[in-house]
């Protein structure tokens, strides 16, 4: 699912559902016995000299491995512990990796022109990863997959004890899980039947070493941050229609630490920022509307100058005010046209995510593309790739770029359809049949296994058009077919993509600025509460052109392996058929009470 960037400070990113510790998955019982078990076999914990090549948490972190590896699941010293634990809890791990991120950042908020919310933060979580059994049949197989990943906030200072404490921690807990699933594992390999993808849970790689140095902390200057986000909040204030609004800065400087039982050692450091406008309103039907936009830069002082970012915010108040005066449209079926941003978002939901390895195995997943390499399942003038080594398209940032996955492979650019035909998919450590190993697309939120997801999506087109004529085209095909009108679609918010077998496999895209480009000439006509809805293999055969000129879509996808910042990029598409729906009306008066601005004779000026 790809959504706006949303206002996740720096610490919400490294909580799932909330929460840092996820120590009570799995069997009580057996977490326990493997704690009596490990107990007994481990050295005591002792200082170590640092390293002199390796930051001091990557340091402890890959003797902490080391010590992890050679002790579980060795047979105890004291006899009557081991037949305690019992034979079962001497399977030791195959396969070990600690993933640390370390974030540093910067949050200021403000609504309706006053500050609300100025912070700092600085958080480390590291996620265990434990496998016991073999790749090719482990703990992690089928619907065990999520329990994998054991987590664990970290203390944020060097101090080597504390550290290596923490690791025994999550490392013991996590092998506990490990052996209670492996043996579930086992128990329904005999009893269920056979699997129509036969692949292993665990691809072999060669290890990775890239050191850099750490990511700095988020040089802001509050003071003159704090006002222009105010500023920016206030302006708002002009629009008495304007219900509600939130302008927030993020900066955020992470560094992701990873090491691994086959030899990798990652330090790989990362910086962002983010500035994220939301604005709602609600027309005299009930129907709310909103806006939403972000700008993104590597640094806080690559965002736009104040000048830029208060003209945006009047586009957006203005907007808002002719959406609600706008007609509702009714459903639709014919031509439309995609902006470049709306053709990113439908190409990352419709596409991208049926091309995540891990959906072409599993007996719920659809499968739509899984037997369809080397087949054409796009017009012969588009071409699709994934890259997240490119950290800019233009000017623009990328959001979706990184130099490792998360689990510590290098990033890769990846062609996936070529001329129309598909040829690869984006691949993490799961394989699947024909494709048995990583292209450096594993990635996940910290607490969540990784899995294959996108990066920076790259859509080109080799029958591209000016603007003008991609709009003659849209006309020419209305009258075609019979059709008072074709669609253009400006602006987009978000979607969502079902890829189930259980389930219609179906789309989902929200428009939020959308025209009726009339055939008889007559001026183009805004219309709201439209959804585009369809199914991917009927849409893909539908694009009959594309623009000249590809926009940035930046944002935050939800999925299986948690919320990840990723990038879209797309031309212009004219599509013979779009199909349209009506949203939710809304039941919800306006305002009964007058909002106080409306009442000020200067509103936009007023402290």
């Amino acid at each position: 699912m790809l959504m706006k960037s949303t206002a996740q400070s720096p610490i919400q990113k490294l909580l799932p559902d909330g929460g840092l510790n996820r120590m009570h998955s799995g069997s009580t019982a057996a977490a326990f016995a493997a704690v009596l078990f490990f107990v007994a076999t481990s050295s005591p914990l002792v200082a170590q000299k640092a390293s002199p090549t390796l930051p001091p948490l990557l340091d402890v972190m890959t003797s902490e491995l080391g010590r992890a590896m050679s002790t579980l699941g060795k047979p105890a010293p004291d006899k009557a512990v081991a037949e305690k634990a019992g034979p079962d809890k001497q399977v030791p791990p195959y396969f070990l990796s600690y993933a640390v991120s370390d974030a540093s950042g910067i949050s200021i908020r403000a609504q309706y022109g006053a500050l609300v919310d100025s912070q700092s933060t600085h958080q480390r979580v590291v996620d265990v990863q434990v496998r016991v059994g073999d790749p090719k049949l482990d703990n992690t197989h089928g619907t065990h997959r999520g329990a994998a990943v054991n987590t664990l906030q970290l203390p944020v200072t060097d101090d080597r004890k504390a550290l290596a404490r923490s690791l025994w921690l999550a490392t013991n807990s996590g092998y506990g899980t490990a052996l209670d699933n492996y043996l579930r594992v086992k128990t329904e390999a005999e009893v269920r039947a056979k699997e129509e993808d036969s692949s292993g849970d665990f691809s072999t790689e060669a290890p990775q070493v890239s050191v850099s140095a750490p990511a700095p902390v988020p040089t802001v200057d509050k003071a003159v941050w704090e006002e222009r986000v105010r500023g920016l909040s206030k302006i708002f204030r002009e629009y008495p229609d304007v219900n509600q609004n939130i302008v927030m800065l993020t900066a955020q400087s992470e560094t992701d630490y990873y090491a691994s039982s086959e030899g990798s050692r990652l330090a790989n450091p990362h910086r962002q920022a983010r500035l994220i406008v939301f604005a709602v309103s609600r027309a005299e039907d009930g129907m709310d509307l909103f806006r939403a936009q972000t700008f993104e830069a590597e640094t806080v002082a690559g965002l736009p100058a104040q000048p830029q970012l208060e003209a945006a915010m009047r586009e957006l108040g203005k907007s808002l005010e002719e959406l609600r005066k706008a007609p509702v449209t009714e459903p639709y079926s014919g031509p439309a046209i995609l902006s470049g941003r709306a053709a990113a978002v439908f190409f990352h939901e419709v596409l991208g995510h049926r091309l995540e390895g891990q959906r072409q195995r599993g007996d719920e997943e659809g499968q739509t593309f899984t037997k369809e390499v080397n087949k054409p399942v796009l017009p012969s003038f588009l071409s699709v790739a994934d890259d997240p080594t490119r950290t800019k398209f233009g000017d623009t940032w990328l959001s979706g770029s990184y130099s490792f996955d998360d689990e510590g492979q290098k990033a890769q650019k990846v062609d996936l359809i070529q001329d129309g035909v598909l040829k690869t998919f984006l691949m993490s450590r799961l394989p699947i049949a024909s494709f048995s190993n990583s292209n450096g697309h594993g990635r996940g939120q910290t607490g969540r296994v990784p899995n294959g997801r996108q990066g920076n999506l790259i859509v080109t087109s080799t029958k591209a058009v000016t603007e003008p004529d991609l709009r003659k085209m849209l006309v020419e095909e209305a009258k075609k077919q019979g059709k008072p009108y074709g669609l253009y679609f400006e602006d987009i918010s978000s979607g969502f993509a079902v890829t189930t077998r259980n389930s219609p496999q179906a789309f989902q895209v929200i428009p939020l600025v959308v025209y009726r480009v009339y055939v008889d000439g007559r001026p183009d006509e805004l219309v709201r509460g439209v959804s585009i809805v369809g199914t991917p293999l009927a849409a893909m055969k539908r694009i009959l052109a594309t623009g000249d000129k590809s926009e940035v879509f930046n944002g935050e996808c939800g999925a299986e392996s948690g919320s990840i910042p990723v990038s879209a990029v797309a031309p212009a598409m004219l599509l013979t058929e779009m199909e349209t729906q009506r949203q939710p009306q809304g039941t919800e008066r306006v305002p009964i009470l007058p909002n106080p601005s409306a009442n000020t004779a200067d509103s936009g000026k007023g402290n």
